[in-house]
């Protein structure tokens, strides 16, 4: 029997972070480190730039290896063992060589349990045809890649529209494969809102990536190898199939051995990492945490979260000091050609589904200042509690720089910040970094003048479904040129230097829906539309360019 005083089952990043860190704090410690993979230690979020040659090396994937792990910090490391149950009152784990079959016992001290999460699998007919591929193991890139290069597929359908899904997407169509994504729920990016979503879809399909939404996949289609996927609406050739549809913590091992798993399916731990039973730790993608706004139970599996959950149970337990993690808030970002999207906290969707008392704004801006070469526009959706004026949620995106706002915003709101907190930042301003009043101000301002009463604002989705109200009059303010290029349906079209010569066409007995290119005209004009005697004025959050639907 072998004994340690740390037992890591699973590596990556949250089982390889513990392993560690408790050597940092304590070198005395005997660490092992056991793993079913032949891989320790590897990016598990740089799978789709390898599979599109962005990484050129499968080595360059490889983070830390068993034997760097040993030379460098004296832990050992059995790879491709496969832990089968754990005996919590004996503090012994039974592992079997999978490479031999042979069974034995590791008895541990403390025992930490990184397992991780696995692809989602549909049971679905043709689900065994060759080159139908998941996302998760560095083995899985090096298949597909292999594929592309060697067989040239001409046709790629990749199933699910989230982050992994969409990141080999732009991966395949840049090797000149037809790429078409099929997502089941109304929109890709499921966790992002609607209105932003279709942003993102807009931008993929001009870039000649299919977008399928509210479709199934019913089956594959082919003899040895897939050749057809069918949906609930078509029938799609495909050459090569990616299936990105989710993942399920891992917690098999856990549950057999009596640990308790959360409402999420994951295994419930406390903010030191513990598990319900005592002497085992979870970390990572198989345990559950807490979210920061709602302070409920959450499972959003993420990298970045695995490292910070591995560092908390090593120091616990190490006893060097008390350590806890606090949750998250769901922060991701993603970028796909020359477009990026970020989100932080709850969604509009979320806020709504929680029974908050919500207000939202859409506001378009530069990353930069405007008269600097290379800026780019971005827009931020900022959710806002209406009582308490804290910051519930934000999603930003477009071919600017999205990820500096969002961080400022998921540290706002990691720290209780109001949107009249976030209008008085002192942040950094120069031309080549930021607009003199950042994208961030901003928006906190544009929110704040909701909160104020001072602007009353319609959303695009929510406009959409009322263009054939018969109440409402949609009045572009833009330039008759801009005006020209596209605009609402139905809209007519005063441009704002001409309000007071024109004001008799406006119909007095309607809701106004002012509309401009951002909002910014439509807001500045409220107050000579009710001296020209309209008094019940709504303005376009985030105007045309925040509009995602198609005009006229």
């Amino acid at each position: 029997m072998q004994h340690y005083d740390v037992l890591v089952v699973g590596g990556v990043a949250a089982g390889t972070k513990a392993a560690a860190k408790a050597k940092r704090e304590n070198p005395g410690l005997r660490v092992s480190i056991i793993t079913d993979d032949r891989n320790i230690s590897y990016a598990g979020c740089g799978l789709p730039y390898y599979i599109g040659g962005i990484i050129g090396e499968q080595k360059e994937l490889l983070v830390k290896t068993p034997d760097a792990l040993k030379s460098e910090f004296d832990i050992d490391v059995y790879t491709r063992h496969h832990a089968t149950a754990i005996n919590p009152q004996e503090r012994t784990v039974t592992v079997v060589d999978l490479e031999t079959g042979r069974e034995q016992l590791f008895s541990y001290e403390q025992l930490v349990l990184a397992t991780g999460a696995s692809p989602v699998v549909p049971p679905l007919p043709g689900i065994k045809l060759g080159n139908i591929f998941t996302v998760r193991k560095v083995e899985d890139a090096v298949l597909i890649r292999q594929t592309a290069e060697s067989r040239s597929p001409q046709n790629a359908v990749v199933v699910g529209g989230g982050f992994i899904g969409l990141e080999v997407a732009e991966n395949l169509k840049q090797q000149g494969i037809n790429v078409t994504v099929v997502e089941a729920a109304p929109h890709i990016l499921p966790n992002f809102d609607r209105d932003v979503a279709l942003h993102l879809e807009n931008y993929l399909q001009e870039n000649e990536i299919s977008i399928h939404t509210r479709e199934k996949v019913t089956a594959f289609e082919g003899t040895t190898a897939v050749t057809h996927v069918q949906t609930s609406e078509r029938r799609l050739p495909a050459d090569l199939v990616i299936l990105s549809i989710g993942v399920r913590p891992n917690v098999a091992l856990a549950q057999t051995a009596g640990i308790a798993l959360g409402p999420t399916g994951a295994i419930q731990v406390n903010e030191c990492q513990e598990t319900s039973v005592s002497h085992i730790y979870a970390v990572g993608d198989c345990a559950e945490t807490r979210h920061r706004v709602t302070n409920e139970p959450a499972w959003i599996p993420m990298g970045s979260t695995a490292n910070k959950t591995g560092r908390t149970a090593a120091i616990n337990i190490t006893n060097a000091s008390q350590d806890s993690f606090p949750g998250v808030l769901g922060t991701t970002v993603i970028k796909l050609f020359d477009f990026a999207a970020g989100k932080t906290g709850l969604s509009e969707r979320e806020a709504r589904q929680k029974g908050y008392d919500y207000e939202t704004v859409l506001v378009p801006a530069n990353d930069k200042a405007h008269y600097y070469p290379g800026y780019r526009n971005i827009i931020t959706k900022l959710i806002a509690n209406r009582t308490s004026r804290k910051i519930l949620g934000v999603q930003i995106f477009g071919e600017g720089v999205v990820d500096k706002p969002i961080d400022i915003f998921a540290t706002a709101i990691s720290l209780g910040a109001t949107v009249d907190d976030v209008a008085k930042l002192d942040l950094a301003y120069a031309p080549p970094f930021s607009m003199a009043m950042s994208s961030s101000i901003v928006a906190a301002n544009v929110m704040r003048n909701k909160l104020d009463g001072k602007l009353k604002g319609i959303s695009p989705l929510a406009l959409a479904e009322r263009l054939q109200d018969p109440s409402l009059v949609v009045l572009d303010l833009r330039t008759e040129p801009e005006f020209m290029i596209g605009s609402l349906p139905g809209a007519i079209n005063i441009p704002a230097g001409e309000l007071t010569a024109r004001s008799q066409e406006i119909p007095r007995n309607k809701t106004v829906i002012a509309v401009c290119k951002v909002g910014k005209r439509a807001y500045l004009m409220q107050p000579l539309l009710r001296q020209l005697g309209i008094q019940d004025i709504t303005v376009l959050d985030g105007g045309i360019a925040g509009y995602p639907l198609p005009l006229v």
